[in-house]
């Protein structure tokens, strides 16, 4: 890979879901408040707005489906593109709606993120792009405190082969498991030539998964952004990582998660 500058970067942030365990809380999960009011759901300074003030210079791309006009109105500043993903069908579905703006962009480096990850540092994705000078592919990592269901990293010295879902992993040897160092945060950089060479592969490899829609279960297709790194694995595309701390890529995904998140802000604008 090349050197990248800054102004080299494009973003595509994922911003198309409500939020089923916000209880109690009906708007777009990433338009929470990072700065608490009345309450943990009141407050100003949406993840959103958090999320895209630290992401390198460049375009950015808004994939949005629920409480989009909202969410287009929270993010008017930054001048981005809303790629609209007409059903929500996992994070590979989100990337492949976004694929049309991704051929738009003159960039040669891709920042993938979540509009939920309110305090990952500015610093932090600049490491990702700086590491497409020797990958094409570079995932955020962290060392968990407790493995817990997470998916985890499987590794050949500095090479990541494949991202291993707790339910395979469990059943693992001793010893294997206790290889399984890094957790995938979610939050990716990549060459962008080569990742859209592989959406057409991504697209021929959807998951047939039971929700819960409503009060009935039904069987949809959703596409794993994770399964772009096994393809990636299988063809030995180069694919590292960059190590951050479990605090610092912390997702909003519960009340818990909130409230811990606005006091991690505060105690960090506090310095």
């Amino acid at each position: 890979m090349s050197n990248f500058k800054s102004e080299d970067v494009a973003s595509v942030v994922f911003a198309a879901g409500k939020g089923s365990r916000m209880v109690g809380y009906e708007g777009n999960k990433t338009l929470l408040p990072l700065i608490a009011g009345a309450s943990a759901y009141e407050g100003s300074h949406p993840l959103l707005v958090q999320v895209l003030s630290c992401l390198p210079p460049g375009p950015k791309g808004i994939v949005v489906n629920y409480r989009r006009e909202e969410v287009r109105k929270a993010t008017q500043d930054f001048g981005a593109a809303y790629i609209l993903q007409p059903d929500t069908n996992g994070t590979g579905g989100a990337l492949l709606a976004a694929r049309s703006f991704l051929e738009s962009v003159s960039r040669d480096a891709v920042v993938i993120t979540m509009g939920d990850v309110p305090l990952i540092r500015p610093g932090t994705y600049q490491r990702l792009v700086q590491k497409l000078e020797v990958n094409e592919f570079v995932i955020l990592a962290f060392s968990p405190e407790d493995k817990a269901q997470y998916g985890m990293l499987e590794m050949e010295g500095s090479r990541v082969i494949s991202i291993v879902e707790w339910k395979y992993w469990r059943d693992y040897s001793p010893e294997r498991r206790e290889a399984l160092r890094f957790c995938n945060a979610g939050v990716y950089a990549a060459g962008r030539v080569n990742l859209i060479k592989y959406l057409d592969r991504l697209a021929g490899r959807p998951h047939h998964v039971r929700k819960q829609r409503g009060d009935q279960w039904v069987e949809i297709e959703e596409f794993f952004l994770t399964d772009l790194v096994e393809m990636m694995g299988e063809d030995r595309v180069p694919t590292g990582i960059v190590e951050a701390s479990e605090d610092e890529v912390m997702g909003v995904d519960t009340p818990e998660a909130l409230r811990l998140a606005q006091l991690r802000y505060a105690e960090r604008s506090s310095v």
